[in-house]
């Protein structure tokens, strides 16, 4: 198995610098704040009755964030859309967020194109590209983040300005506070998680070294830590190259959980992560225990507890690891993590094909 602990040939393999764009999430989600307080707020027609957040991929993630962590505080619910249309009640009284880290995904220009011809308020967040550029024509707010990293390294710039921005629109309240202290948390977690730290002291080291050559299978609680299951699905997928699956509590319970059963050389190589939050419900925390005694046939699993001072530093607490660990995980496979030929191949198919 590879040296995790050799950092120099761990930056090597990153030609595309995952690395230093983990270690800098902090920073980026104080710039993050900062643009959100300086955008000019939309002019609304109507009163918004709903929130959506329409996206793909890493710009989509900001919206999943949004919908759980905002859910207990915010008046109107809140819709991720990840298409090229948006639902049927979106007009007037919507609020779309349209996020999209390029400015350029296929989907989200066509999502947009739909908000504008049905009078939705809109605020665009993007590094610039065509949605950049037709929001600030049409007269829309524009949070114009910086570019140069892969969308998956930029929750915070595609995450945070949603917070700000309805602060500012009296939805929130308190979310200076949230991300200051999200900031100071990932500063300490960042000593904890990064290649300067060994393995056996390096929670995230030791973790990739678990999935390592298994399937590793993320389950988090619907309300809590499900955006978290998700992130770390994709993150795998995306920075190690390999195959992975989430699912939430109690929904698993009525049907994921019947696969434990059989397949016993499938349950060999797969490796559960449980992602555990103190506001999980307590029949859901019950669920967990149960269902762990379920699992001997499975490699194994692993409990990981949030922690922070607030609610968004813990989800991110979770979420940082993930990210860490997927990129552990790469190197241990001997992957540059940064890469994705299979979807820009994808993109350049579908260009070809207007």
């Amino acid at each position: 198995m590879p040296n995790l602990d050799d950092t120099k040939a761990l930056l090597e393999l990153d030609t595309d610098g995952m690395f230093d764009a983990a270690w800098s999430l902090a920073e980026q989600c104080t710039e993050a704040w900062g643009l959100s307080q300086q955008v000019a707020l939309p002019e609304q027609s109507r009163p918004v009755s709903q929130i959506v957040v329409t996206g793909l991929g890493g710009s989509a993630i900001g919206g999943d964030l949004l919908r759980v962590f905002g859910g207990p505080l915010l008046p109107v619910p809140v819709l991720v859309n990840r298409d090229y249309t948006l639902p049927r009640y979106v007009g007037e009284d919507t609020l779309v967020f349209v996020v999209s880290y390029s400015g350029n995904t296929e989907e989200t220009l066509s999502a947009y194109d739909e908000a504008k011809s049905k009078g939705a308020t809109i605020v665009a967040i993007t590094t610039g590209g065509k949605l950049g550029a037709r929001a600030a024509a049409d007269g829309f707010p524009v949070v114009q983040v910086p570019g140069g990293i892969a969308p998956r390294s930029a929750t915070g710039y595609l995450f945070i300005p949603t917070l700000g921005v309805l602060e500012r629109m009296g939805f929130l309240r308190g979310m200076q506070a949230e991300v200051e202290g999200l900031v100071a948390y990932l500063q300490e977690l960042r000593e904890k998680y990064g290649p300067a730290n060994p393995t056996g002291a390096n929670p995230a080291k030791d973790l990739a070294g678990k999935l390592y050559g298994r399937l590793p299978v993320i389950w988090g609680a619907s309300g809590t830590t499900e955006v978290v299951a998700m992130r770390w699905k994709g993150q795998v997928n995306e920075n190690a190259k390999t195959p992975a699956y989430w699912n939430v509590f109690p929904e698993l319970n009525h049907n994921e959980v019947v696969g434990l059963e059989k397949a016993e050389n499938i349950l060999a190589s797969t490796w559960f992560v449980f992602l555990h939050d103190p506001d999980d419900h307590p029949r859901v925390k019950m669920r967990m225990d149960i269902t762990k005694r379920m699992m001997a046939k499975a490699a194994g699993c692993t409990d990981v507890e949030a922690s922070g001072p607030n609610r968004l530093a813990r989800l991110y607490s979770l979420i940082y690891l993930g990210d860490y660990t997927s990129l552990y995980l790469a190197a241990l496979y001997g992957i540059n993590p940064g890469p994705v030929k299979v979807i820009d191949f994808l993109k350049a198919e579908l260009a070809k094909r207007p």
